[in-house]
Order: C-alpha cells, then sequence, then structure tokens
C-alpha cells in the first residue's frame, strides 16, 4: 500500500493530539494535587512543575493547529481530562501526571526517532515539538524532589 504525503500528515497530527492529551490529563492530576497542598507547597508544585507542563500542553496545541492549518488539514482540539480521586492522595496524581508526561514525551520522542518530521518537510512543526520536550524535561527530577520533601 503506497504512503501518500497526506497520510504522512494526519499521522503527524494524530500522534501530536495523542501527545498534547496525555499533557492534558498530566494538567488535570496537577490541578488535583495543587488543590490539597498547603498554600507554599502548592507554589512551589505551580512553579516547577505544573508551569511547564501547562507551557507544553500549549505548544503541543500550537503546533498541531499551526501544521494543520498550514498544510490545509482538519486540526483536532483537546482538552485538559478531568481526573478522579487516586488511592494515593496528592502522591498519587503526581505521579499520574508524572506517568502522563512520561508518556506524552515518549510519544515524541517516537515521533521524532521516526524521521516522519523530517519527511514531510516542516521545520515549524520539528520545532514545536523539540520545545514541547525541552518544557517537560526537567519535570519528573522536580517532582521527585517535591515528593522527597513531604512530611517534612
Amino acid at each position: 500500500m503506497p504512503y501518500t504525503t497526506a497520510d504522512a500528515q494526519r499521522q503527524l497530527l494524530d500522534t501530536v493530539v495523542t501527545a498534547g492529551e496525555a499533557l492534558g490529563s498530566a494538567l488535570a492530576s496537577l490541578t488535583e494535587a495543587y488543590e490539597l497542598l498547603d498554600e507554599q507547597t502548592a507554589e512551589r508544585l505551580e512553579t516547577e512543575i505544573f508551569r511547564p507542563v501547562q507551557m507544553a500542553y500549549g505548544r503541543a496545541r500550537r503546533t498541531q493547529a499551526e501544521f494543520a492549518e498550514r498544510h490545509q488539514l482538519p486540526g483536532r482540539s483537546f482538552e485538559p481530562a478531568v481526573r478522579g480521586a487516586p488511592a494515593n492522595g496528592v502522591k498519587g496524581f503526581i505521579d499520574a501526571a508524572l506517568q502522563e508526561t512520561a508518556e506524552a514525551d515518549r510519544t515524541l520522542a517516537t515521533l521524532q526517532d521516526s524521521m516522519l518530521p523530517i519527511e514531510v518537510g516542516d521545520a515549524e512543526l520539528r520545532a514545536g515539538l523539540e520545545e514541547v520536550r525541552s518544557l517537560i524535561g526537567d519535570v519528573a527530577p522536580r517532582a521527585r524532589e517535591l515528593l522527597r520533601t513531604f512530611g517534612r
């Protein structure tokens, strides 16, 4: 079966949406964690973890929308997910956010490794993917450090 540029473009869009949905789920979990924390810890969570994930989510949305527009493809929207309460409270919410963030990073890394963004020839898309991954690159160690300080 021949592989067309249109197929490649749709696959790219689907993959970016998948990563964006994972980041949306991470944001929902972080929002729930924020609500359960004291003011000082909540501010730290917002600054060190929530904000980079939120920026990455926004960048993924913009990257997807601009790519779709440039190639006259129907854009796809993705919204932050609504989270239920995990069994482990704040730690559970943060762990869930870390899993979703890692999933988004793996999804984008696999896409970048596939060379599909280069084959499609879209420099703006490649830059957007790189920026999203850069924004979430330090989230896991920061979250682990925050979790390490709980109960002190």
